[in-house]
C-alpha cells in the first residue's frame, strides 16, 4: 500500500460478460460541473510480474491469453490472472489508475495516472447493467446505490460517442458469434452476441484510458509499444474504388481518404441490402492494426496516438505500457 492513493472508499465496479473470470478493469463515474470525472482502474500486474523473472519470460513467450470456446489458456498463472491481480468484488486490490476529466462534449480535458488500492463494490454483467439502465424500476435493492453512477456512466458514454462521431472514427457494425455446447462438448447452436449500450460504454471508457496512456507516453518521449493502424495502401485503395464504382458509389478524400471519409460512406450505405458486403470490402481495404514502437496514429479510431493499457492480465503489450508509465511517473526509464 506504500506510495499508493487509497481509493477503497470509491464505488468502483467491474462490468464484464457472464463467463469472465479475469477482471482487468473497474470503472467509476460522477458528474463534475457540466462534465464528468471518469476513473478507470486497471489491475496492477506490473507490481507482481517483474521484467525478466520466470513469470515474465513465460508471459512474453505466450504474448496473450488465448480464448477458446470452452477454455482459456491464460498468459499468467490463474493464481494471478483469476485471483491476486483480478479486480474481484469485496476485496482490496492493487491497481494502476487513469483518472480523467471529460467535458460535456466528450473531450478528455486532462488525465492523471497513479498507483492505487481499490475495493470493487460489485461484479456486474453487461446484461444486468443494460436491464437496469433500460428499466430503472427493476433494479434490485442491493444494486440501487450503484444506479446514480451507472446513469452517469451512460451519460458519459453518450458524450464520448458524440465526440467519436465528430472525430470521424469508423464504426464498423460487425456481429460477433458465440458457440453454445451441450455437456459432452458438442456444438448445439451458433448464436449472435447482442451488443447493448453497457458493452459500448465500457468500450468507450477503455478507449479513453488507452488514448490517455498513449498521450502520456508520447509527451514524455518514453519508448513504448503503440497500437497503430494505417489507412489503405495505394493498391488497396485503387481496388476499393473500382469495386465501389461497380455499385455506383465513391469514397471521398481522393488519394488520401481519412477515417471520416470512410465513416460518411458507411452511413450512406447502412440501409442498403448489400450493406454487409460493402462494410466487409471497406474493412478489408484497410491495413491490420499492429503493435509498433513508432507512433503513426490509429486510422480507424481517428487518434493521433493510441496504446493498449487496459488488459495487462491477458495482453503482454499492455504490461509493457504499464511498466513504461510506472517509469515515467518515477522520472526514470524502462
Amino acid at each position: 500500500r506504500k506510495h499508493r492513493i487509497d481509493l477503497t472508499d470509491v464505488a468502483l465496479v467491474t462490468i464484464d460478460g457472464e463467463t469472465a473470470k479475469d477482471f482487468d478493469d473497474a470503472v467509476y463515474c460522477e458528474r463534475k460541473g457540466k462534465g464528468f470525472r471518469l476513473i478507470v482502474a486497471i489491475a496492477d500486474v506490473s507490481h507482481y510480474v517483474k521484467d525478466g523473472d520466470p513469470l515474465d519470460r513465460d508471459a512474453r513467450e505466450r504474448g496473450t491469453s488465448v480464448y477458446f470456446p470452452r477454455r482459456v489458456i491464460p498468459m499468467l498463472p490463474e493464481a494471478l490472472s483469476n485471483e491476486l491481480c483480478s479486480l474481484k468484488p469485496d476485496v482490496d486490490r492493487l491497481c494502476m489508475v487513469c483518472d480523467m476529466e471529460v467535458t460535456g462534449d466528450g473531450a478528455i480535458r486532462k488525465h492523471e495516472f497513479y498507483p492505487a488500492v481499490m475495493h470493487s463494490r460489485a461484479r456486474l454483467t453487461y446484461t444486468q447493467v443494460w436491464s437496469w439502465l433500460d428499466q430503472p424500476s427493476g433494479v434490485t435493492r442491493a444494486a440501487k446505490p450503484l444506479l446514480p453512477q451507472l446513469a452517469d456512466l451512460h451519460a458519459l458514454f453518450r458524450a464520448l460517442k458524440r465526440a467519436r462521431e465528430a472525430r470521424g472514427a469508423i464504426d464498423f457494425d460487425s456481429v460477433e458469434m458465440q458457440l453454445e455446447f451441450d455437456v459432452q462438448g458438442k456444438i448445439v447452436r451458433i448464436v449472435p452476441v447482442v451488443r447493448n449500450d453497457a458493452h459500448k460504454l465500457i468500450e468507450e471508457c477503455m478507449l479513453a484510458a488507452n488514448v490517455s496512456a498513449a498521450d502520456l507516453l508520447a509527451k514524455a518521449g518514453h519508448p513504448a509499444l503503440y497500437r497503430v493502424h494505417e489507412g489503405p495502401t495505394p493498391e488497396k485503395l485503387e481496388q476499393l474504388k473500382t469495386f465501389l464504382a461497380a455499385s455506383a458509389l465513391s469514397l471521398s478524400g481522393g488519394d488520401s481518404p481519412t477515417a471520416m471519409d470512410y465513416a460518411k460512406l458507411l452511413d450512406r450505405v447502412r440501409e442498403r441490402p448489400d450493406f454487409g458486403l460493402l462494410q466487409t470490402v471497406l474493412l478489408r481495404s484497410l491495413q491490420q492494426a499492429r503493435y509498433r514502437p513508432d507512433n503513426v496514429g490509429h486510422f480507424g479510431l481517428a487518434y493521433e496516438a493510441y496504446a493498449h493499457f487496459t488488459s495487462p492480465i491477458r495482453r503482454y503489450p499492455d504490461l509493457l505500457v504499464h511498466r513504461a508509465i510506472r517509469a515515467v511517473l518515477a522520472g526514470g526509464q524502462y
